[in-house]
């Protein structure tokens, strides 16, 4: 059974506040096979089986620009326990190498996997972080009312601004990259876990 593991590490947690509470919290609503917890001190885990759940988890840990991001692609050991945190096998050994691998390389977020999409993957997270790190909080409030299904000119009226101020914002802001990004780490997730478990 291969799944994605994710183990997240917040960075510089011994000079600033516990961030693991609100990370929690927006992790929440993520469809997962064993949701995301604590694991210890700073760090929490959480088990995807679909790969649409992981841009949907990475959304908001590369926004807070706050964390250090593994994703393990492999398989774990069954029955699989009732916790994230209480689970075992190459999934979980392949997330902890990539999270120890980010807390030094590009963007903070490494993947670990035995295939060649595993690298395709990782190679797409850079690009969609990339994207996310230069959105100003404007460029935000923009991306935010557009997720939730606003058209440009309905967030020109609740911004109470322009039309063309808003979309000067989204184009900033990378909206539209930012989209394809998604669709395309979700593609990605879909190849590394097919041929994870190829014999």
């Amino acid at each position: 059974m291969a799944v994605l593991v994710l183990t997240v590490d917040q960075r510089g947690s011994r000079r600033g506040p516990d961030l693991v509470p609100v990370a929690l919290e927006r992790l929440a609503v993520v469809p997962a096979l064993r949701a995301f917890e604590r694991t210890a001190g700073d760090e929490l885990q959480g088990v995807l089986d679909d790969p649409a759940s992981l841009p949907l988890a990475l959304e908001p840990l590369l926004r807070a620009q706050a964390w250090s991001i593994g994703v393990g692609i492999g398989a774990v050991d069954l029955p699989l326990a009732g916790h994230a945190r209480a689970g075992s096998g190459t999934a979980y050994l392949r997330a902890r190498t990539a999270v120890t691998g980010a807390k030094t390389g590009p963007w903070h977020v490494r993947v670990d996997g035995d295939t060649p999409a595993a690298r395709q993957l990782e190679s797409a997270l850079w690009l969609w972080a990339s994207v996310l790190a230069r959105r100003t909080a404007r460029g935000w409030e923009v991306a935010d009312l557009v997720d939730e299904g606003r058209t440009y000119d309905e967030a020109a009226r609740l911004l109470g601004i322009s039309q063309s101020a808003v979309s000067q914002r989204a184009q900033a802001a990378g909206i539209v990259e930012g989209r394809r990004a998604r669709e395309l780490v979700t593609h990605l997730a879909v190849g590394a876990l097919a041929e994870d478990r190829l014999p």
